[in-house]
Protein backbone atom coordinates (compact mmCIF):
# COMPACT_ATOMS: atom_id res chain seq x y z
CA UNK A 1 0.00 0.00 0.00
CA UNK A 2 1.71 3.07 -1.23
CA UNK A 3 1.08 5.93 1.29
CA UNK A 4 0.28 9.53 -0.10
CA UNK A 5 3.03 12.51 0.00
CA UNK A 6 1.45 16.03 -0.24
CA UNK A 7 4.85 17.95 -1.03
CA UNK A 8 4.55 21.92 -0.04
CA UNK A 9 6.97 23.61 -2.09
CA UNK A 10 7.46 20.92 -4.59
CA UNK A 11 8.58 23.25 -7.67
CA UNK A 12 11.29 24.41 -6.23
CA UNK A 13 14.79 22.40 -6.17
CA UNK A 14 14.70 21.05 -2.69
CA UNK A 15 10.69 19.93 -3.33
CA UNK A 16 11.87 18.35 -6.81
CA UNK A 17 15.18 16.30 -5.05
CA UNK A 18 12.83 15.01 -2.43
CA UNK A 19 9.89 13.93 -4.77
CA UNK A 20 12.60 12.28 -7.24
CA UNK A 21 14.27 10.51 -4.08
CA UNK A 22 11.06 9.40 -3.24
CA UNK A 23 10.28 8.07 -6.39
CA UNK A 24 11.95 4.73 -6.36
CA UNK A 25 10.17 3.95 -2.77
CA UNK A 26 6.51 3.14 -2.13
CA UNK A 27 5.28 6.59 -2.16
CA UNK A 28 2.62 8.68 -4.12
CA UNK A 29 2.60 12.03 -4.54
CA UNK A 30 0.35 15.36 -4.43
CA UNK A 31 2.83 18.01 -5.54
CA UNK A 32 1.90 21.76 -4.49
CA UNK A 33 3.42 24.49 -6.74
CA UNK A 34 2.89 28.60 -7.10
CA UNK A 35 4.01 29.44 -9.91
CA UNK A 36 6.69 27.05 -11.61
CA UNK A 37 4.31 25.20 -13.44
CA UNK A 38 7.14 23.95 -15.83
CA UNK A 39 9.00 22.30 -13.01
CA UNK A 40 6.03 20.31 -12.20
CA UNK A 41 5.16 19.19 -15.47
CA UNK A 42 8.51 18.03 -15.84
CA UNK A 43 8.97 16.63 -12.41
CA UNK A 44 5.28 14.86 -12.91
CA UNK A 45 6.39 13.25 -16.77
CA UNK A 46 9.50 11.70 -14.54
CA UNK A 47 7.51 10.39 -11.77
CA UNK A 48 4.41 9.14 -14.06
CA UNK A 49 1.05 8.88 -13.72
CA UNK A 50 0.88 6.35 -11.57
CA UNK A 51 2.90 7.97 -8.77
CA UNK A 52 1.23 11.62 -9.10
CA UNK A 53 -2.17 11.59 -7.65
CA UNK A 54 -2.59 15.31 -8.17
CA UNK A 55 -0.91 18.82 -8.20
CA UNK A 56 -2.15 21.74 -6.70
CA UNK A 57 -1.45 25.66 -7.39
CA UNK A 58 -1.77 27.75 -4.47
CA UNK A 59 0.03 31.14 -3.38
CA UNK A 60 0.91 30.52 0.32
CA UNK A 61 1.58 34.47 0.93
CA UNK A 62 -1.91 34.71 0.93
CA UNK A 63 -3.64 34.99 4.46
CA UNK A 64 -5.58 31.66 3.83
CA UNK A 65 -4.64 28.16 2.21
CA UNK A 66 -7.79 26.03 3.72
CA UNK A 67 -9.63 26.56 0.30
CA UNK A 68 -6.39 25.32 -1.23
CA UNK A 69 -6.32 22.53 0.95
CA UNK A 70 -9.48 21.27 1.38
CA UNK A 71 -9.88 20.44 -2.46
CA UNK A 72 -7.26 17.30 -1.65
CA UNK A 73 -9.64 14.29 -1.80
CA UNK A 74 -6.90 12.10 -0.85
CA UNK A 75 -6.12 10.84 2.59
CA UNK A 76 -2.23 12.37 3.08
CA UNK A 77 0.04 10.35 5.12
CA UNK A 78 3.01 12.69 4.92
CA UNK A 79 3.35 16.22 4.59
CA UNK A 80 6.81 17.60 3.89
CA UNK A 81 7.25 21.50 3.54
CA UNK A 82 10.38 22.44 1.57
CA UNK A 83 8.45 26.21 -0.11
CA UNK A 84 10.61 29.21 0.23
CA UNK A 85 11.12 32.44 -0.83
CA UNK A 86 14.37 34.32 -0.09
CA UNK A 87 14.59 38.16 1.09
CA UNK A 88 17.86 40.18 1.69
CA UNK A 89 18.13 43.34 3.22
CA UNK A 90 18.70 45.14 6.40
CA UNK A 91 15.65 45.20 9.08
CA UNK A 92 15.27 48.94 8.81
CA UNK A 93 14.33 48.80 5.00
CA UNK A 94 12.22 45.74 4.93
CA UNK A 95 8.42 46.94 3.97
CA UNK A 96 6.00 45.73 6.44
CA UNK A 97 4.11 43.84 3.24
CA UNK A 98 7.08 41.99 2.81
CA UNK A 99 7.11 40.64 6.32
CA UNK A 100 3.67 39.83 5.89
CA UNK A 101 4.77 37.51 2.95
CA UNK A 102 7.33 35.98 4.47
CA UNK A 103 5.34 35.37 7.63
CA UNK A 104 2.36 33.64 5.51
CA UNK A 105 5.00 31.44 3.55
CA UNK A 106 6.91 30.14 5.96
CA UNK A 107 4.92 30.43 9.33
CA UNK A 108 0.98 31.04 9.01
CA UNK A 109 0.90 28.57 5.86
CA UNK A 110 2.58 25.59 7.84
CA UNK A 111 0.62 25.94 10.60
CA UNK A 112 -2.62 25.66 8.78
CA UNK A 113 -1.81 23.04 6.55
CA UNK A 114 -0.73 20.76 9.42
CA UNK A 115 -3.93 21.91 11.80
CA UNK A 116 -6.43 21.09 8.79
CA UNK A 117 -4.81 17.65 8.12
CA UNK A 118 -3.86 16.60 11.55
CA UNK A 119 -7.14 15.47 12.85
CA UNK A 120 -7.00 12.25 10.47
CA UNK A 121 -3.68 11.99 11.45
CA UNK A 122 -4.66 11.67 15.36
CA UNK A 123 -7.54 9.27 14.49
CA UNK A 124 -5.25 7.01 12.34
CA UNK A 125 -2.56 7.23 14.63
CA UNK A 126 -0.31 7.46 11.51
CA UNK A 127 1.46 10.31 10.20
CA UNK A 128 4.33 12.07 9.38
CA UNK A 129 5.45 15.73 9.42
CA UNK A 130 8.90 17.19 7.90
CA UNK A 131 10.01 20.58 7.52
CA UNK A 132 12.65 21.90 5.68
CA UNK A 133 14.23 24.77 8.13
CA UNK A 134 18.00 26.43 7.73
CA UNK A 135 20.96 26.85 9.58
CA UNK A 136 19.83 30.54 9.78
CA UNK A 137 16.87 29.54 11.97
CA UNK A 138 19.21 28.58 14.57
CA UNK A 139 21.59 30.78 14.09
CA UNK A 140 20.45 34.09 12.54
CA UNK A 141 21.91 35.70 9.75
CA UNK A 142 22.53 39.57 9.03
CA UNK A 143 20.56 41.03 5.94
CA UNK A 144 18.34 38.10 6.58
CA UNK A 145 16.81 39.11 9.74
CA UNK A 146 13.09 38.49 8.42
CA UNK A 147 14.07 35.05 7.21
CA UNK A 148 16.00 33.97 10.02
CA UNK A 149 12.84 34.78 11.98
CA UNK A 150 10.69 32.88 9.81
CA UNK A 151 12.59 29.75 10.18
CA UNK A 152 13.40 29.67 13.60
CA UNK A 153 9.53 30.05 13.97
CA UNK A 154 9.33 26.65 11.87
CA UNK A 155 11.60 24.96 14.23
CA UNK A 156 9.59 26.11 16.95
CA UNK A 157 6.87 24.55 15.86
CA UNK A 158 8.41 21.36 14.71
CA UNK A 159 9.72 20.90 18.68
CA UNK A 160 6.51 21.50 20.79
CA UNK A 161 4.20 20.17 18.07
CA UNK A 162 6.65 16.92 18.75
CA UNK A 163 5.18 16.94 21.96
CA UNK A 164 1.83 17.82 21.65
CA UNK A 165 1.30 14.64 19.32
CA UNK A 166 3.93 12.12 20.29
CA UNK A 167 1.50 10.13 22.08
CA UNK A 168 -0.95 9.98 18.71
CA UNK A 169 2.52 8.42 17.18
CA UNK A 170 2.70 10.94 15.02
CA UNK A 171 6.29 12.05 13.99
CA UNK A 172 7.48 15.95 13.43
CA UNK A 173 11.01 16.49 12.75
CA UNK A 174 13.17 19.20 10.84
CA UNK A 175 16.04 18.93 8.87
CA UNK A 176 17.66 21.82 8.52
CA UNK A 177 20.57 22.61 5.60
CA UNK A 178 23.55 24.82 5.33
CA UNK A 179 24.72 26.54 1.90
CA UNK A 180 23.44 24.54 -0.55
CA UNK A 181 23.81 24.33 -4.47
CA UNK A 182 20.39 26.09 -5.02
CA UNK A 183 20.02 29.58 -7.25
CA UNK A 184 18.95 30.98 -3.74
CA UNK A 185 22.54 31.04 -2.81
CA UNK A 186 23.62 32.40 -6.63
CA UNK A 187 23.82 35.74 -4.77
CA UNK A 188 26.88 35.23 -3.24
CA UNK A 189 30.22 36.13 -5.31
CA UNK A 190 33.12 33.80 -5.50
CA UNK A 191 34.85 35.67 -2.51
CA UNK A 192 31.61 35.53 -0.53
CA UNK A 193 31.41 31.58 -1.17
CA UNK A 194 34.78 30.89 -0.10
CA UNK A 195 35.03 32.94 2.95
CA UNK A 196 31.46 31.34 4.03
CA UNK A 197 33.09 28.10 2.97
CA UNK A 198 36.00 28.46 5.55
CA UNK A 199 33.29 28.20 8.14
CA UNK A 200 32.27 24.86 6.80
CA UNK A 201 34.54 22.08 7.96
CA UNK A 202 33.76 19.90 4.35
CA UNK A 203 34.92 22.95 3.23
CA UNK A 204 32.14 22.16 0.14
CA UNK A 205 27.94 23.24 -0.37
CA UNK A 206 26.13 20.97 -0.18
CA UNK A 207 23.31 19.77 -2.61
CA UNK A 208 19.67 18.97 -3.03
CA UNK A 209 20.07 15.58 -3.13
CA UNK A 210 21.76 16.07 0.23
CA UNK A 211 18.72 17.18 2.00
CA UNK A 212 16.12 15.02 0.52
CA UNK A 213 18.34 12.04 1.79
CA UNK A 214 18.11 13.16 5.06
CA UNK A 215 13.91 13.53 4.69
CA UNK A 216 13.58 10.65 3.01
CA UNK A 217 15.42 9.17 6.38
CA UNK A 218 13.06 10.83 8.45
CA UNK A 219 10.04 9.24 6.89
CA UNK A 220 11.29 5.76 6.63
CA UNK A 221 10.85 2.84 9.41
CA UNK A 222 14.75 3.10 10.62
CA UNK A 223 13.55 6.74 12.18
CA UNK A 224 10.52 5.41 14.21
CA UNK A 225 12.03 6.61 17.80
CA UNK A 226 13.44 10.39 16.11
CA UNK A 227 11.25 12.94 17.46
CA UNK A 228 10.94 16.84 17.51
CA UNK A 229 14.34 16.66 16.18
CA UNK A 230 16.06 19.00 13.62
CA UNK A 231 18.54 17.04 11.93
CA UNK A 232 21.53 19.19 10.39
CA UNK A 233 22.75 19.25 7.06
CA UNK A 234 25.47 21.43 7.18
CA UNK A 235 28.54 20.15 6.59
CA UNK A 236 30.03 20.10 9.75
CA UNK A 237 28.96 24.31 10.30
CA UNK A 238 27.68 23.68 13.59
CA UNK A 239 29.17 20.88 15.12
Amino acid sequence: MKQTVLIVGASGEIGQAVAREFASHPYQFILHYNQNKEAIDQLMNELGEDQVLMTIQADLSQPSVDQMMMSIPFQVDIIIFAQGEAHYGLLTETSSNTIDKLYNIYVKSTIEIVKLYLPRMIKMKNGKIIIVTSIWGEIGASHEVIYSTMKGAQTSFVKALAKEVGQSEIQVNAVSPGIIQTRMNQHLTDHELQEFLTDVPLGKMGTVQDVAKAVLFLCSPDASYIQGQVIRVNGGQLS
